[in-house]
């Protein structure tokens, strides 16, 4: 949605109304319904998002990010507890209404209880829960709706649960393989700042009585020193302050968020493209794997599959796909349109679609970007204790040049 400055003429009159609106045509014809007689308009030109909204914005995502997200262990023991539940024969109301007096987590509780109440006011399971598609994901939608459509809730739930556990293993086991190096980054500033702020204060002295110029390592070091001493608090501030804004603006600005999406899949940012590429495809081509295997049609399982990708430089890219077939085009020749497939993976997409087996072939695909990505996090450690071990070694450096360079000139100085 954009915002339009619209002048009209009315009774005589002009005023300026700030409307919110899809398009330039719409913010017209919502002025024209706002006055339905007498009224004129003049001009519309579209405005930038006024201030009240964009504080008002901020406030309802700083509401938005302090609420806890449901974890990811929480629903799967809730979606297997569904599926047992129903295979063994007992009613999806009752079975929901045990679910929620079962869990301990409240949004899941209140949800379910939700469910509940609308099946029994004659509603289907799929509508149920299409208003809570965004808390447990498109694909959990998708194969409620497959389940209804086969008669088989129970398989498709167990098969749910399946995807959202290995989705959660990989997120796990990449939160797990950058937690090391984080936590090395974070203990290295704590420790050179500490050193800045004790270090320096004892040579500032010595080196305020030197008549030459300081070397440029020195005078970084003062000019660091003298900044966290006056100013330390303030930076802190705007560091979190910024981290937060970030994060408000990806979050909240649909442009940020894509710009900030491509450039971490740049080749120029090392590991973290790969990472997010190869997670992204595993995760895209796991579920629509998963999708097709259980009977839902190509193009609707093309749509789950790219909901459930969030990097928006990638999900452009794959939305052309399900375009692309509705021209006619077969599915490799539409995956190859999008540049994110090799050419091996695209001819065995080729051949599953010409031999009826484009599941068992996107199975295939499906383990190949698992085990790219799984490699890749087996190995990160190794592939970041290079950058690491520059960090630590520009930072003794800096340290060690910029307290001994002037010692040295003194002492040549002297021996002069």
């Amino acid at each position: 949605m954009k915002y339009f400055n619209v002048t009209v003429m009315r009774q005589g009159k002009k005023e300026n109304l700030t409307l919110k609106a899809e398009s330039k045509i719409a913010a017209i014809k919502l002025a024209k319904h706002k006055f339905p007689t007498d009224v004129m308009v003049i001009k519309a030109e579209e405005t930038s998002v006024p201030l009240e909204e964009t504080i008002s914005n901020f406030f309802a995502s700083l509401k938005k990010s302090m609420k806890s997200k449901i974890p990811i262990n929480d629903k799967i023991s809730t979606i297997r507890q569904i599926a047992v539940m129903t295979d063994a024969g007992i009613a999806i109301n009752d079975t929901l209404e045990d679910v929620a007096e079962n869990t301990h987590n409240p949004r899941l509780k209140e949800i379910y209880s939700k469910m509940n109440s609308d099946i029994n006011a004659g509603h289907s399971m799929s509508d149920a829960l299409e208003p809570y598609s965004e808390e447990f994901g498109h694909v959990a939608l998708a194969m409620t709706k497959l389940g209804e459509r086969t008669g088989n809730l129970a398989e498709s739930y167990f098969k749910l649960a399946r995807i959202l556990e290995d989705i959660r293993d990989n997120t796990a086991k990449f939160k797990k393989a950058i937690r090391t190096p984080l936590i090395t980054l974070v203990a290295m500033a704590i420790a050179f700042t500490i050193l800045i702020m004790v270090v320096v204060p004892k040579f500032k002295d010595i080196f305020a009585k030197f008549k030459t110029e300081l070397p440029l390592p020195t005078q970084i070091l003062l000019k660091l020193e003298w900044a966290f001493s006056n100013y330390g608090l303030y930076i802190l501030i705007a560091l979190v302050g910024g981290v937060f804004l970030l994060k408000f603006f990806y979050q909240n600005n649909q442009e940020f968020k894509y710009q900030v999406d491509k450039l971490l899949i740049h080749p120029k940012f090392y590991l973290i493209n790969k990472a997010i590429f190869l997670s992204t495809m595993h995760k895209y081509n796991l579920v629509f794997g998963e999708l097709v295997r259980s009977g839902i049609p190509v193009s609707e399982a093309l749509e789950t599959a790219v909901g459930m990708v969030d990097n928006l430089a990638i999900k452009e890219q794959l939305l052309t796909v399900n375009a692309n077939i509705g021209r006619g085009m077969s599915l490799a020749e539409a995956f190859e349109i999008t540049g994110l497939y090799e050419n091996m993976l695209l001819q065995m997409i080729k051949a599953g679609e010409a031999g009826g087996q484009l599941d068992a072939m996107l199975e295939k695909v499906t383990e190949y970007y698992n085990m790219q990505f799984q490699d890749l996090i087996d190995n990160l450690a190794a592939y970041i204790e290079p950058i690491m071990l520059f960090f630590i070694a520009a930072l003794v450096l800096l340290m060690a040049l910029g307290i001994f360079m002037p010692m040295w000139d003194l002492g040549k100085a002297v021996k002069g």
